[in-house]
């Protein structure tokens, strides 16, 4: 199940990224970003706020083989998503039934759906339930990474969107500050964390006045890989199903627990100490 999370200010904190299996930021028009969550392994009650989709999103869902859910999108996206012929909810545009609204909140920051939910919309819409499983390579308990010492990485984006990572020795993973402040999850005020940190330079190019873009999301492309306290340069590349770190030729395993994906344009500056 891959969602649509909004991040404009108002949307935070948002709701079950702590649960995700693996989390895409990238940006969005407007100047700010937006995420993909996906999940595998664990059934959030709460995941939201839930937004539009992009054509680059797309490609992310479909690579995946995901139920892809969101409210709205954009027409390339939209068009996308019928030549793909993916099994997709749309809160927009029909899909009401799977999803609710926190009327704690104002619209439009305030949509959510579950797993749950989707997994009842997929049988009711009769999609298919079996699943072409996505492999990945893990970290033998007797391996560490390799890399140069990183304690904190930071992420520049655009505006208030400045991200940054903090290594916890104790936890053996990276707590996410977002705009200077710990970005935690809605329902449980708990900081977000993640075991492995992909970081991605590649290609942004501003499609009109709306501020659409064209996001490449296939590479391959240079990048940073960020694993127990350390840092190490890669390429990063999306094949089979999910966008991979290899160094020398070889795939790099993961830490197990969450990973986070950051698509970043070409050029940024990326910092670390």
């Amino acid at each position: 199940v891959a969602v649509m999370v909004e991040n404009s200010p108002k949307a935070r904190p948002q709701s079950g990224r702590d649960q995700a299996d693996i989390v895409y930021e990238i940006l969005a028009e407007g100047e700010i970003t937006r995420f993909v969550a996906v999940y595998q392994s664990k059934s959030p009650e709460v995941i939201g706020p839930v937004r539009s989709i992009r054509p680059y999103f797309v490609e992310i869902g479909a690579a995946l083989d995901a139920y892809v859910v969101h409210a709205g999108w954009s027409p390339d996206a939209m068009a996308l998503i019928r030549k793909l012929k993916l099994a997709h909810f749309d809160q927009v545009y029909g899909d009401h039934a799977y999803y609710w609204r926190d009327k704690s909140r104002k619209a439009p920051h305030n949509l959510y759906t579950s797993v749950e939910k989707i997994r009842e919309g997929a049988a009711d819409k009769q999609y298919r339930e079996t699943w072409n499983e996505i492999r990945l390579n893990f970290l033998k308990e007797d391996q560490t990474a390799e890399g140069e010492a990183a304690a904190e990485v930071t992420i520049p984006y655009l505006s208030g969107y400045k991200v940054s990572y903090r290594y916890d020795e104790t936890l053996g993973a990276y707590l996410r500050s977002m705009a200077g402040e710990p970005h935690v999850d809605k329902e449980t005020g708990e900081t977000l964390i993640a075991y492995n940190v992909l970081i991605c330079k590649t290609s942004h190019k501003v499609l009109d006045d709306a501020g659409r873009r064209a996001v490449d999301v296939h590479g391959p492309g240079e990048g940073y890989l960020l694993q127990q306290g350390k840092i190490r340069e890669v390429t990063w590349q999306l094949k089979d199903g999910l966008i991979r770190a290899f160094a020398d030729g070889e795939e790099l395993p993961l830490v197990p627990g969450t990973t986070w994906i950051q698509i970043v344009p070409t050029g940024s500056d990326i910092s670390y100490s």
